[in-house]
């Protein structure tokens, strides 16, 4: 299936590990010109190198904080330097801190709030008057499937992520009109490195996955992979009226009807 994505410009988030890797890989793969932004200029860097030599895409790095104005400020920046345009932002971050509500100072509060939620504000506040002036665009979030279902000792990201969700939703019937996509995406138990840090193991303990497992209808932990074919399609041309959506990726972990 062809996606319609050559020629598209990327932004993604977090993009030096994880799910954000994936995801960069996956839309470069697919011919996206694709910008990756993270913290660590090191990492980032290797993974710019290793997406370029595995897709032949043009791809372009970004050292920035997407916690705050200047990193946002930057990474937007930084896209349009080398692209000339933003034609896909997809936001991804961090997770906060794991914890009880008890366990959490305002501070920290703070802290996840503009991680979690005032990143994904200021990254569409810049993106979008030019997806609007070109009449098309495609914005996604990556979320969890602790907006639908929370997680024991999340709050900081049960109450943050839901946030998000109520932005994106709200702001996908404001921009349909004009061609503009906004869709969540909920990845549920996925092998990455927050996930080995939220077992609490010490290295090579899968007692915590064999409990996640357990839960799940699939019988195994998700593949980073798998979520972002399903960001690929909703950044495409062939998910032109699909907008407003939060879809999990989680094996059936979710048991809502809804």
């Amino acid at each position: 299936m062809d996606l319609g994505l050559s020629g598209r410009v990327a932004l993604v988030g977090g993009s030096s590990t994880g799910l954000g890797r994936a995801v960069a890989r996956e839309l470069a793969a697919e011919g996206a010109d694709v910008v990756l932004c993270a913290r660590g200029e090191k990492q980032l860097e290797e993974t710019r190198a290793a997406i370029e030599a595995e897709t032949g895409a043009d791809v372009a790095a970004v050292t920035a904080d997407l916690s705050t104005l200047e990193g946002v400020e930057a990474a937007v920046t930084g896209a349009e330097r080398a692209f000339g345009r933003i034609d896909i932002l997809v936001t991804n971050t961090g997770g906060p801190p794991a914890g009880s509500f008890e366990t959490h100072d305002l501070d920290t509060w703070r802290s996840a709030e503009r991680l979690l939620l005032e990143s994904v504000v200021e990254l569409v506040r810049r993106v979008l008057p030019g997806m609007k002036e070109r009449r098309w665009g495609r914005i996604i979030t990556i979320t969890s499937i602790a907006v639908k279902q929370p997680i024991q000792n999340l709050i900081l990201s049960n109450s943050l992520r839901a946030a998000v969700t109520g932005l994106a939703r709200t702001l996908a019937n404001d921009v349909a009109p004009l061609g503009i996509t906004v869709n969540n995406v909920m990845p549920g138990y996925t092998r990455t490195q927050r996930l080995e840090e939220l077992s609490g193991g010490a290295p090579g303990d899968e007692t915590a996955f064999e409990h996640w497992t357990r839960e799940i209808p699939m019988g195994r932990i998700g593949r980073p992979r798998e979520l972002a074919a399903l960001v690929a399609f909703l950044a495409s041309e062939r998910a032109s009226y699909i907008t407003g959506t939060s879809v999990p990726v989680d094996g059936g972990w979710i048991r809502s009807l809804v």
